[in-house]
């Protein structure tokens, strides 16, 4: 039975690009492989004092756009109790919300999307919902 949730992995078209995005959001990379029989470049990402949980993979000659298809939802992180503050500085690196944060119900934290070079939706949240089970 599985015990843990290690990372969740997407694939990505430009390394500086997505370095770039993850990093104005808080990510530091930890560590890189060549995978794949050499075919590919997997990069693990980590926010500050915890594990590398999001791995970004590079496929060796790929130019064309991945299907996000209708399953992928988003990657969901929680910002510091400013999410106006924590905007303000994404903003200083040209990433903008696709709309202003709100609440999802009554009482619920705060929330806004964004989207990565690649179009990943990364939700952000005042608070952990979980906190509230």
């Amino acid at each position: 039975m599985p015990v843990e949730l290690i990372h969740t992995m997407i694939r990505v078209l430009d390394e500086d690009r997505s370095l770039a995005f993850y990093g104005a959001i808080g990510f530091e990379e930890r560590g890189r492989r060549r995978v794949g029989g050499d075919t590919a470049t997997v990069i693990f990402l980590a926010l500050p004092g915890d594990g590398a949980r999001l791995e970004l993979t590079l496929n060796d000659g790929r130019t064309e756009p991945y299907e996000l298809g209708e399953g992928y939802g988003h990657i969901a992180l929680t910002v510091s109790d400013d999410m106006d503050a924590e905007l303000a500085r994404f903003a200083e690196a040209g990433i903008a919300p696709e709309k202003e944060p709100y609440a999802a119900y009554p009482g619920g934290p705060r929330i806004c999307f964004l989207r990565d070079p690649d179009g990943y939706r990364i939700e952000l949240l005042e608070r952990n919902p979980e906190d509230e089970f």
